[in-house]
């Protein structure tokens, strides 16, 4: 008597696109699925299920998705692997969930930002029921729910898919700010944030697996803890602990987490930086000289036009703060251009701030014309030539202060962390989206070392390893 075998667990494959924010979502809906007994596979061929994790923050990006979803639903026809399912998550599931049932029913379930803790769930409903290449009648799930609530704890399951050396820990999530080119707060919904001892929970786990480098993300890092106030919190309101939670209290309580790792700030608004939040980050050692903080613009018309909040003396003047108060600070920022309404006045404006101000670490954006912001309805929009070459000039002029910045660096030792072989990121540098130190010689991956910067191109460095 030949004893019963055990089924094959089934198989998640993931495509994830779009920002950091919204991979932190899929390793979440993987932590999920492996704690019910599923497996991750990086082989679409080999997948039960197939989740594309959409981002639809502007139009390229909506594009790229649907051309993700088309492609996983030819990839399993031509496979004739009729039983794989599709799944699309994401924030263009979460938006656009109708429209697209409608118009993809290739697809099997769409599922929103509250349903991302119950893919393991979904995914069990949906292997015991039909599928759109059986049947004719077919039409998918719309599982997503509006008005999105969720947040992630320190205890939420996840399944890691950056390098095992660095992390993002999401410590809020959704947006009070109004910007009229964005709808993300429509898609994510209000700002709500997680607890202190709940980040720092994460960030203790973290340090203990070895992670050297721990990103806080949120669509706002700045407000983290306002919304938990007694009073509540303006939309301009700084950092002050006085009142209640906030980023500055994080930060010193993470900065007690024994270990040697960085801990990176992205995603600030010059909104509510305070000097409480400048001298923390000065007196923690722990928190990497890097501070990413979106501008947009900085003609005075332009950021009213836009809904920024700010104005261009509070920016100047906290820019000059912030370097004074914490040494060898990198500033990395973005601009849009060809914002409705932007004059060459304005356009010109925004390049000598550029040129006196020397960020660090600076992206420019085209302005894309999001349906159901504020901007997409107003006059004046700028013609895609005219928004193309500006895009051009602003980066010719940060490309030369790039490689002023890069060829300063010679001679200098820095700290930096190992990517893979040849490669590593300095404190100055974010991964995915800023410079590397490309290295001559070998050190250990995803470990510190200190290297000597011997060369430098129009953005990466050549750094030699020091024993």
């Amino acid at each position: 008597m030949t004893a019963p075998t055990t089924p094959a667990p089934i198989r998640i494959g993931m495509i994830s696109l779009g920002c950091a924010k919204n991979l932190v979502d899929a390793e979440v809906m993987l932590g999920d699925a492996t704690s019910r007994g599923m497996e991750v596979t990086a082989n679409a061929d080999e997948a039960d299920v197939l989740v594309v994790n959409t981002c639809a923050f502007i139009d390229s990006a909506k594009e790229e998705s649907i051309e993700a979803i088309l492609d996983a639903h030819k990839r399993r026809g031509l496979r004739k692997k009729a039983g794989q399912k599709l799944i699309v998550s994401g924030c263009m599931a979460q938006r656009f969930s109708k429209d697209l049932a409608a118009g993809l029913p290739e697809v099997d379930a769409f599922i929103g930002l509250d349903q991302v803790n119950r893919l393991g769930e979904i995914v069990e409903g949906l292997l015991a029921g039909p599928s759109p290449l059986s049947n004719e009648d077919w039409r998918p799930l719309d599982l997503v729910t509006r008005n999105s609530v969720f947040i992630p704890d320190f205890d939420t399951p996840r399944f890691r898919l950056t390098p095992s050396h660095t992390a993002y820990v999401k410590i809020a999530e959704g947006c009070n700010h109004p910007c009229s080119f964005c709808v993300i707060p429509r898609m994510r919904g209000r700002h709500r944030s997680r607890t202190i001892a709940s980040v720092a929970a994460e960030a203790r786990n973290l340090v203990a697996e070895g992670v050297k480098e721990i990103n806080l993300i949120s669509q706002d890092t700045t407000y983290f803890g306002m919304d938990q106030w007694e009073e509540r919190a303006n939309a301009t309101q700084p950092v002050d602990s006085t009142r209640g939670p906030t980023l500055a209290l994080l930060l010193r309580e993470l900065q007690k987490i024994e270990g040697e790792f960085w801990i990176r700030l992205l995603y600030t608004h010059p909104a509510h930086w305070s000097d409480e939040l400048i001298r923390t980050i000065a007196e923690c050692d722990k928190v990497a000289r890097y501070i990413d903080m979106p501008l947009q613009h900085i003609h005075e018309e332009m950021l009213l036009g836009m809904r920024r909040e700010t104005t261009r003396r509070h920016i100047e003047e906290l820019i000059t703060r912030m370097r004074a108060g914490i040494p060898g600070l990198a500033l990395r920022t973005t601009f849009i251009v060809g914002f409705p309404g932007e004059t060459e006045e304005h356009f010109e404006s925004l390049l000598e701030f550029i040129g006196n101000v020397r960020f660090e670490r600076l992206g420019i954006f085209t302005y894309s014309r999001e349906d159901g912001s504020r901007a997409a309805k107003m006059k004046g929009q700028i013609p895609a030539k005219t928004k193309q070459a500006r895009f051009k000039k602003a980066m010719r002029l940060q490309q030369r202060i790039a490689r002023e910045i890069a060829e300063a660096q010679i001679g200098r030792t820095l700290r930096v962390l190992v990517e893979k072989e040849g490669v590593a990121r300095s404190e100055s540098d974010a991964p995915d989206v800023d410079t590397q130190v490309l290295l001559t010689g070998a050190a250990a991956r995803g470990e510190f070392a200190n290297v000597r910067i011997t060369g430098a191109s129009v953005y990466d460095l050549v750094g030699e390893p020091l024993e």
